[in-house]
């Protein structure tokens, strides 16, 4: 069984060019850049904050689109023969922020510190902030962000969490919103794991839909009930448990400047789903592994700035992967990891 080669430009560790690297975020980005710098001969300790090197391609993204065993054979190719240290269930952080993702943390290390123990550092930490839209019966018990939902199912089928800690999804009726890949790997998982009903509620249509709509007809073969033009309103609940849904149909305004055509909702046509789930797929923002006080900037959505090289605004720190580009496909992650990886090699080398 064959694995993700992350060090696929050589076969065995080169000279060692005494240049030590620290990359934080072992998800796509990270692990290629990894595969990248020790076949370069530079040495590079991963730190990363789940149980075990990989990111959102082990512990976000369903088995069913990216196998687990390729994954690991993959990160245990760059252990074993090209000694990549690997820090699992490390932080690296200036306080205790908290994001998704962080269930698995025991060591917290001071971004300032690591930054100064190595010759250069990449952070690669990508997207782990949800966002749920602040509409009335949010903090009902039941609501969730699908990458926490994605992320808990994952942790057990990994053998890193207790299936009791899964939401138990079986016989219920579960609503996902979105149209994007993480609302379609929302709402398999839940038909997966026996829910009786699941809802899939996007404002605009099928046409528009992100995740395409070949993969939304692909659910709605597996009973998926498709609710195209519509948009939550608010969330109902009993004793603080979701109860039902109340949405609202839109139509579509005509094209704006950017090409886009925006829903608009239509005043009288709301209507309830009796539901027992609300998982929200709306998008994720970068979590960089600081606050202010690092002196890297970011930009208003708090993507980490940088320039040509991937350099970040701070000397010998560079950045690569979603924390950059913003929530992404594995493949254009694993890409900015390797870009990034040959500007650190050339940096380090003073070209």
């Amino acid at each position: 069984m064959s694995g993700m080669r992350f060090a696929f430009l050589c076969r065995e560790k080169p000279k060692p060019t005494g240049k030590k690297v620290a990359i934080i975020g072992g998800g796509p980005a990270g692990l290629s850049a990894a595969g990248y710098l020790v076949c370069h001969g530079h040495e590079v300790h991963v730190y990363d904050k789940l149980p075990e090197p990989g990111g959102l391609m082990l512990f976000g993204i369903p088995e069913f689109r990216i196998p687990i065993y390729r994954v690991r054979n993959g990160y245990r190719e760059l252990e074993n023969v090209f000694e990549v240290k690997f820090y699992p269930n490390t932080k690296v952080a200036f306080g205790n922020e908290k994001e998704e993702g962080d269930d698995f943390v025991e060591n917290v290390v001071n971004f300032n510190e690591l930054v100064e123990s190595y010759d250069a550092v990449l952070i690669s930490t990508g997207t782990w902030k949800s966002t749920i839209p602040k509409i009335e019966g949010a903090e009902l018990e039941g609501v969730y962000p699908a990458l926490g939902y994605l992320f808990r199912i994952k942790s057990a089928k990994l053998g890193h969490l207790s299936w009791d800690n899964v939401t138990p999804v079986e016989g219920k009726r579960v609503m996902v919103i979105g149209a994007g890949h993480t609302a379609v790997d929302a709402a398999m998982e839940s038909v997966l794991l026996g829910a009786e009903k699941v809802y899939l509620s996007y404002r605009r249509t099928i046409r528009e839909a992100p995740a395409g709509p070949y993969e939304i007809n692909l659910l709605q073969r597996r009973g998926v009930k498709w609710l195209e033009l519509t948009m939550p309103v608010r969330i109902i609940g009993e004793n603080g448990k979701v109860r039902a849904i109340e949405l609202q149909k839109c139509k579509l305004s005509e094209p704006d400047e950017s090409g886009r055509r925006r829903p608009i909702p239509i005043e009288g046509s709301n209507f309830q789903i009796d539901v027992d789930y609300v998982i929200f797929a709306v998008g994720q923002k970068p979590t960089p592994p600081f606050s202010e006080q690092a002196g890297i900037a970011v930009d208003k959505w708090g993507n980490i700035l940088v320039d040509a090289r991937h350099m970040t605004s701070r000397e010998g720190v560079f950045a690569a992967g979603d924390v950059v580009m913003g929530p992404s496909k594995v493949g254009r992650a694993v890409l900015d990891g390797l870009l990034a990886a040959e500007s650190i090699h050339l940096w380090l080398e003073g070209r």
